[in-house]
């Protein structure tokens, strides 16, 4: 791709070599195949979970909240998907992740959330600790439109030993965002190597993806010690899916990451160890805008006789490092620590002009970005006391929490916003001349008006009980306070139980109350942009909430989303086979969302608008109240068959969000419902993840050989349309793009020639399954799908050689 310093050539060399090394290895001594042998991994740690409890040791299947644990190494390996987001989005029917096409920066960075929730309702924590969400706010897509997310593909998956999921609210426990759950990424603590080399690509023959892994980790001390590092680095070629005729492209981005993590401990002495962590990530993405025709005040014909599409390129860059120590004291475990990261993303758009320019208009700018950085300051205690009367035991946990975040947005070149009124453009109907627009088209860089440096603190406090009441059941409580210095203070609790008086079953629930603070994103991000509605250009202001044009409509400040979470269901294990079930409801107020348009010719409001030179408007507001029921359900079974043994694994989720009441307006627009939700929002709200959702997997193992099938189930989803744009959100019978339920079925191969070295072959979507054709005229995309379900790309096959000592 044309905006990456390490060309794909040189990748396809460094993958032969990568093979060839691999393949050499075969050739070592035994010695030092036997050498590897002795280090033993202990397997059960894939049962213990950290997220949820405060106490150490305790398993997945005896936590009075749902917890899935993925082990990342052992399905990344079965697997045609390289990026965290895609291979969750297959493993976990909770979790769900979409790429999006033509949507600007959305296109680089991939929301992903659980219970069809937002992206910015679900916190995640590396090692337990917080960490930092994206700089970029989605404006545009099917998916998260209005939210923030955290970018789990700055993450290497080589870097991972597994990804703990607690299915519930824990805002109570974790604080803002763990209102969907939390998505804890253990990092790898292991000694040794492991190394990969994988390629594929689609069946179209575009969409080439080749990824090299390492991660090696060695001792420090005798004690424990270790030091643990992996680098990735993957590149991802576009794809096309375009109608026929269509001048753009139409499908994923061209990426080039690089992402490097290190993980270690060094113990001091029996009680106290030191701990640190942290990761580099730079990523350079290119994606097409929408076309300009050659007869259009936007494209200089002098340059652009035949028309032409601009290129959105991005260059993301994220940083993060924890250290901390772990101590005790009197009995009292102490963890102290400080954690630090941030995200930038620049845009660089190339392949386009500032039409006000005319034919001396350069064809590339520097669009400008923005910045989110985050640092994260904790001491926790625990203690567990026992020897009481009444109760076997209490475990006690408590700790405080310090909080800065900022927020920037830089500024582009000039030519990239503004506006020289050196050219002309002629209409060839009417004969009316008028000057061309400016700014770099595709995207208009931000101005200095936009510049911004903002930033907020927070402190926090909390308690965590877990009663151990009797041998059969555990009660636990939390209760959480917070202050933030820009909205004020909020307090949440959380009580739960677990009981496994019925042999081998454990009864469980939840009831719980959380919040989500507004992101700095949501408060301050502002732009000028040109928008596409049903393929017309029409330049809209992003306004920030405590802006000029938000004043003057009387749009009210950003307050916290609140939420009130219910759960009860059980895990068994009978026999061979674990089985958990749980039913769960989650109730938000004051949800932030993204409004409609605002023109400038409304008849109440449009002289504001033309006051401030504005032609179209949204804004960020609390405006509705959701309603989330649902039931998740796992089962796992495990037996001998023939001379070699079957794993098989179902997990289903249903889920359907719905608003629950009025859509809330303020101020001036009080009574323009229409304008703030419409049936068009409301449909990607409650419709962009589906309701129904299960994988079914078998693994299979005979020797040497193994194989692995699983079947991904993707349930209907409804979208809205453009002509769903205006009508009223309670309105029925109202037009959408209907997808109809699909099956998206993948099968590897795999088999290891030693000890140290495996190969693996396989394919996605073996079935070439696409979602259901739409009109492009309908669609966010402009193509003849929306990014829902399983994608558009059809099936992929791959190739990978995998070293391990």
């Amino acid at each position: 791709m044309t905006t990456s310093s390490f060309p794909l050539s040189k990748i396809n060399k460094l993958i032969q070599l990568g093979l060839f090394a691999m393949t050499g290895t075969c050739l070592l001594p035994a010695a030092q195949a036997a050498e590897a042998d002795t280090q033993v991994v202990d397997q059960k740690i894939e049962s213990i979970s950290v997220i949820g409890t405060r106490r150490a040791s305790r398993v997945d299947t005896d936590t009075p909240v749902p917890v899935d644990i993925v082990p990342m190494d052992q399905i990344a390996a079965k697997s045609g998907q390289l990026d965290i987001g895609q291979l969750l989005n297959f493993a976990a029917p909770s979790f769900n992740s979409n790429r999006q096409a033509g949507s600007d920066g959305s296109d680089h960075i991939d929301a992903a959330s659980l219970r069809g929730l937002g992206p910015d309702q679900v916190l995640v924590l590396i090692n337990g600790k917080r960490r930092h969400t994206s700089s970029l706010i989605n404006v545009f897509g099917s998916r998260a439109r209005g939210n923030v997310g955290t970018d789990l593909n700055t993450i290497p998956v080589v870097a991972i030993k597994r990804i703990e999921i607690l299915r519930d609210g824990a805002a109570a426990q974790y604080g803002s965002d763990a209102i969907a759950g939390v998505i804890n990424i253990v990092l790898k603590d292991k000694i040794g190597l492991d190394a990969s080399v994988t390629t594929g690509q689609y069946t179209q023959g575009d969409g080439q993806s080749n990824q090299i892994a390492l991660n090696y980790g060695f001792e420090l001390n005798s004690d424990g010690g270790f030091f643990n590092v992996s680098g990735e680095y993957t590149t991802r070629d576009k794809t096309d899916r375009a109608p026929e005729g269509e001048h753009r492209v139409i499908g994923d981005s061209d990426v080039d990451n690089a992402s490097l993590m290190f993980n270690a401990e060094l113990p001091v002495d029996d009680k106290t160890t030191l701990y640190a962590f942290g990761g580099l990530n730079d990523r350079q993405g290119l994606a097409g805008a929408w076309y300009r025709a050659p007869i259009d005040e936007r494209t200089v014909p002098e340059i652009y006789p035949n028309g032409f599409v601009p290129d959105i390129g991005t260059s993301i860059d994220d940083k993060s490092l924890a250290v901390g120590v772990r101590s005790e004291l009197n009995d009292w475990a102490i963890d102290f620590s400080n954690t630090y990261g941030s995200n930038k993303m620049k845009y660089f758009i190339s392949n386009t002009a500032n039409a006000s320019l005319g034919a001396s208009s350069p064809t590339s700018f520097d669009a400008g970005g923005f910045q989110f950085s985050q640092n994260t300051t904790n001491i926790d205690f625990s203690r567990y006391f026992d020897g009481f009367d009444a109760i076997e035991g209490v475990n006690v946990a408590s700790g405080l929490e310090y909080r800065k975040e900022s927020y920037q947005i830089f500024a582009g070149e000039e030519g990239s916003w503004k506006n020289y009124q050196m050219a002309e453009f002629t209409d060839p109907d009417t004969g009316e001349v008028s000057k061309r627009p400016g700014g770099a088209q595709g995207f208009p860089g931000f101005q200095p008006s936009n510049e911004l440096d903002r930033s907020r603190s927070n402190i926090s406090a909390y308690v965590d009980l877990e009663f151990q009441l009797t041998a059969d059941t555990l009660v636990t409580s939390a209760i959480r306070g917070e202050h933030y210095s820009d909205f004020g203070s909020t307090v949440n609790g959380k009580l739960s139980f677990a009981n496994s008086s019925l042999e081998d079953i454990v009864l469980r629930g939840s009831a719980s109350t959380g919040f989500r603070a507004p992101s700095l994103q949501q408060r301050y991000y502002n732009q000028v942009i040109t928008d596409f509605v049903a393929g017309q250009p029409v330049d809209t202001v992003y306004e920030s909430n405590d802006g000029k044009l938000a004043k003057a409509l009387g749009i009210p400040s950003l307050k916290e989303e609140e939420s009130v979470n219910l759960s009860l269901g059980m895990t068994a294990r009978l026999g061979d086979v674990t089985l958990s079930v749980d039913a769960y409801q989650i109730s938000i107020k004051d949800r932030v969302v993204l409004t409609g348009k605002f023109y400038s010719d409304d008849e109440d409001i449009g002289h504001i608008l033309q006051d401030l030179n504005v032609g179209a408007a949204q804004f960020f507001t609390n405006a509705i109240d959701t309603k989330t029921r649902g039931v998740d359900l796992t089962l796992s079974h495990e037996m001998d068959l023939g001379e070699g043994s079957l794993k098989s694994f179902l997990s289903a989720n249903y889920n359907k969000t719905e608003i629950d009441g009025q859509i809330k307006t303020a101020g001036l627009l009080q009574g323009k419902e229409v304008n703030y939700f419409d049936a068009r929002e409301r449909s990607f709200l409650e419709g962009g993840a589906p309701d129904t959702k299960f994988a079914l997997s078998f693994d299979y193992e005979l020797g040497d050989f193994s194989t692995s099938l699983r079947t991904t189930y993707f349930g209907d989803v409804s979208m809205g349309t453009w002509s769903a744009e205006g009508t009223p959100f309670d309105a029925t019978d109202v037009p959408t793009q209907s997808y109809g339920a699909k099956f998206s079925t993948d099968l590897s191969f795999s088999y290891r020639l030693n000890d140290n070295l495996s190969f693996t072959v396989g394919g996605s979507n073996l079935f070439d399954v696409y979602p259901d054709k739409q009109d492009p005229d309908e669609t966010e995309t402009g193509g003849l799908y929306e990014s829902v379900q399983m994608g558009f790309n059809g099936a992929y096959y791959y190739a990978r050689a995998s070293l391990s000592f």
